[in-house]
């Protein structure tokens, strides 16, 4: 809608609007963890579902509206077909921008359940931001290192347990768990550097889904793989979106029905390790070809 003006003068106007929604909403999500902080009642944190749920679609809904009134671009979903919010999935994608998320949440906000991200621990002590996510009832997981085990054996076990624990909200309320399997943004200097067997994607790093699989896999309904494709912006897409220069997004679901390998221990299990292994990394290379025919078409 004004993606005519020059960017120059888009950019810092966009930019502001983002982050004042981002302000807006995150204020009233922060107040709702001042209340469910005061209030330790399980009946009234249950209460808080679904306003707090609401602030986080409205936060996906302007952004979206913010994309579309700075740039002119066109939007593909594919696959979405009987998707259910009163369902559970486990959702994973690729990586490109930080604009995922916000498409993300806008393909969720009418389609699944609000989406959740595993978070560390630590998260929980940063100003702001750790009230958030825990007002929002983001799963919160404490792993422990190889080497903090060796020391420590009787922790075996008990980072799998403690998220569990965290978790048990979710039996009774439909959620969305979300991968970004790569473990961080695909770059094409991270892609030559690891050299691997796929055109667009960065390496699967399986440790991360596995253990939300151990500590979820039983809730899950259907894995959804998610290819997320810019075709007209190569670059910093990001930046391209605050400049009004965003042309297309093509968002691509592959829905699996969930198998025996959503259950299973992948640290102990060998077998198990190896078949988990070889799933994730036939998923990724499927996901690889459809990106690749959405960029040749």
């Amino acid at each position: 809608m004004l993606s005519f003006l020059p960017s120059f003068f888009l950019m810092p106007i966009s930019f502001s609007l983002f982050c004042l929604n981002l302000a807006l909403c995150g204020s009233f999500v922060f107040l709702g963890g001042v209340c469910k902080l005061l209030l330790p009642f399980s009946a009234f944190h249950r209460a808080l579902v679904h306003p707090m749920n609401f602030f986080y679609r409205l936060w996906a809904l302007n952004n979206y509206l913010l994309i579309i009134i700075f740039n002119r671009v066109s939007w593909t979903i594919k696959g979405d077909a009987a998707l259910n919010k009163k369902a559970w999935y486990l959702l994973i994608a690729n990586h490109q921008s930080w604009l995922d998320i916000f498409i993300l949440s806008h393909f969720a906000r009418t389609r699944i359940p609000a989406p959740k991200y595993f978070l560390k621990n630590s998260l929980k002590k940063v100003p702001f931001v750790g009230m958030a996510c825990w007002a929002l009832d983001m799963p919160f997981m404490k792993r422990y290192s190889k080497s903090y085990i060796k020391k420590h054996p009787h922790l075996i076990g008990k980072d799998i347990a403690t998220t569990k624990q965290s978790c048990e909200k979710f039996k009774h309320q439909p959620t969305t768990i979300i991968n970004f399997v790569e473990g961080t943004r695909f770059t094409k200097e991270k892609h030559l550097r690891q050299k691997n067997n796929f055109k667009h994607l960065l390496t699967p790093k399986p440790s991360g889904i596995a253990f939300t699989v151990q500590a979820m896999g039983e809730q899950f309904d259907k894995v959804l793989l998610v290819s997320l494709i810019y075709p007209q912006n190569p670059g910093h897409i990001m930046k391209d979106t605050l400049q009004g220069k965003l042309k297309e997004v093509i968002i691509d679901i592959e829905q699996i029905n969930r198998n025996e390998l959503l259950q299973g221990d992948y640290n102990n299990d060998v077998n198990y390790k190896r078949n988990f292994h070889r799933w994730l990394t036939q998923l990724w290379h499927l996901s690889d070809i459809k990106i690749n025919k959405y960029l040749t078409r």
